[in-house]
C-alpha cells in the first residue's frame, strides 16, 4: 500500500473528447459567456424538464443568484438544515435573511420535514420565509411534502441540488424540474457527479425570476427595453442595483455538454459503488449507512458511513490518519454550520437543540466515491477501514 497512489474521497472524471471539447471553445470567436453557455443552459434544462436554466461561476453564487431573485432582505428568514456546506446559509445572510436551522432526519441526515413543518407554520406574517431543502449525498428530500405545507405567497423554496443532479423524486420527475419549488440551484464542483471546473447553475419555470437571474449574472446590467427608464439605443443600458460578475465561460460549457453525455454512465457507476460498499461492510457491527429507499432514484454525490468509534475504542481522527497512511482519503460531510465562528460567535452553543445533527456528526465519515474508482479499489478500501477499525479493539 505504502507505493500506491494516493486515492482522494472525490475526483474529476475526464477524458480526451472533454479536453477536446474545451481546446475547441478556446478557439471561439467567444470564450467568455456565448452560444455554447447557452447550449449548456438548454441542455440541463431539457435534462430536468423544467422551462429555464441560468449558468454561473459556481454553485455558491448560483445560491446568491437565487436568493436575490427571490429578493430576499433584512427581515426574512431562512429555513434550512445544519447538515451543508456553509453557502446554503451564507448566500442568504449576504442577502441580510435570518437563518433558522432545523434540525436533520437521521436515516437520510436530510432536513426533518415533521420539524420543518412546524417552523412553516409559525412563520412571521409579513416577511419572507425562505425553505432551502438539501438533497444531502443525492437523496432527494420529499418536495411534495414541502409543497403542500405552504400557506402564503411570502414562502419560498430554493431547493439545493449540489449534490443531486440526476436523482429522481418518488414520482419519477428529475431533481430540479422545479415542480414543487421556486428555484433549484446545481453545484459543477469537481467533487460532483459531472464538473465543469468551477460552475452551477439556477433552474426554475418562472419567466419573471429567469430574467432576474440572468440579470443579476451580469452585474444587474439591463439592457432589455421593456425594463428600461429611458429610451433604448444601441449603446444604452442602465444599472438600478449594485452587483458583480458571476459569468459562466465558454470553456466550462463545453466541459459540462461533454460532461453530460456521460450523465447516466456517472450516475449507474456510483450507485454501483455505493452497493458494494454496502455489500462489504453491512455485517460490521457499529458501522452504518445512510437509510433510504428507492436507490436507483438516487445519484449518489457521496458514500457516508456512521461509525461509532467509542465501540471501536478510537476516534475520528486516528481512523482517519491510519488510512491516510494506506493512501486512503477520506471527508467529513458537514460540520454543522452553527458550529462555525460566523454565527457560534454571535449566538453561542445551540448544539442541545439539534440531536439527530450532534449524533450524525459524531459519526459520519464519506468514503472514496467517484466515476474512475475501480471496484478493486473499493473492495480494498472497505477491507482496509476493517482492519483499522478491528485492529482498535
Amino acid at each position: 500500500m505504502a507505493d500506491s497512489e494516493f486515492i482522494p474521497y472525490a475526483r474529476q472524471s475526464i477524458t480526451q473528447e472533454d479536453v477536446e471539447a474545451v481546446a475547441h471553445a478556446l478557439k471561439g470567436n467567444v470564450i467568455t459567456r456565448g452560444p455554447l453557455v447557452e447550449a449548456f443552459e438548454q441542455a440541463v434544462a431539457d435534462y430536468c424538464h423544467v422551462k429555464y436554466a441560468v449558468a454561473f461561476s459556481s454553485g455558491s453564487t448560483a445560491l446568491l443568484a437565487a436568493y436575490r431573485a427571490a429578493d430576499i432582505r433584512p427581515g426574512d428568514k431562512i429555513l434550512t438544515t445544519p447538515n451543508s456546506f456553509i453557502a446554503t446559509t451564507g448566500s442568504a445572510v449576504l442577502c441580510g435573511a435570518t437563518p433558522v436551522f432545523i434540525d436533520i432526519d437521521p436515516q437520510t441526515a436530510n432536513i426533518d420535514l415533521d420539524q420543518l413543518k412546524l417552523n412553516v407554520e409559525v412563520s412571521s406574517s409579513g416577511r419572507k420565509t425562505v425553505i432551502a431543502p438539501v438533497h444531502f449525498a443525492g437523496v432527494p428530500v420529499d418536495m411534495e411534502k414541502i409543497g403542500k405545507m405552504l400557506t402564503s405567497s411570502q414562502q419560498i423554496v430554493i431547493e439545493d441540488a449540489a449534490h443531486a443532479i440526476g436523482s429522481r423524486y418518488k414520482d419519477g420527475q428529475m431533481v430540479g424540474c422545479c415542480a414543487w419549488s421556486d428555484m433549484t440551484i446545481f453545484s459543477f464542483h469537481p467533487a460532483k457527479t459531472m464538473t465543469t471546473g468551477e460552475g452551477g447553475m439556477v433552474t426554475t419555470n418562472n419567466p419573471d425570476l429567469y430574467h432576474l437571474l440572468r440579470r443579476f449574472r451580469n452585474n444587474c446590467i439591463e439592457r432589455d427595453p421593456k425594463y428600461l427608464q429611458l429610451p433604448p439605443n444601441p449603446w444604452h443600458y442602465e444599472v438600478t442595483e449594485c452587483g458583480s460578475n458571476y459569468n459562466f465561460t465558454e470553456m466550462q460549457a463545453a466541459l459540462g455538454l461533454s460532461q453530460l453525455k456521460r450523465i447516466d454512465a456517472f450516475i449507474s457507476k456510483r450507485q454501483r459503488l455505493v452497493a458494494l460498499y454496502k455489500e462489504r461492510l453491512h455485517h460490521v457491527k457499529n458501522v452504518r449507512f445512510l437509510q433510504y429507499d428507492r436507490p436507483d432514484d438516487v445519484s449518489p454525490h457521496l458514500c457516508v458511513v456512521r461509525i461509532d468509534y467509542s465501540a471501536f475504542k478510537t476516534t475520528r481522527k486516528q481512523l482517519m490518519e491510519s488510512l491516510i497512511g494506506k493512501n486512503i482519503g477520506t471527508q467529513v460531510h458537514y460540520i454543522p454550520i452553527y458550529k462555525h465562528p460566523v454565527f457560534a460567535d454571535q449566538i453561542g452553543d445551540i448544539s442541545e437543540y439539534f440531536p439527530a445533527m450532534e449524533g450524525y456528526f459524531a459519526e459520519c465519515l464519506s468514503l472514496p466515491l467517484y466515476y474512475d474508482l475501480s471496484e478493486e479499489q473499493v473492495i480494498m478500501i472497505a477491507e482496509e477501514l476493517k482492519r483499522s477499525l478491528v485492529s482498535k479493539r
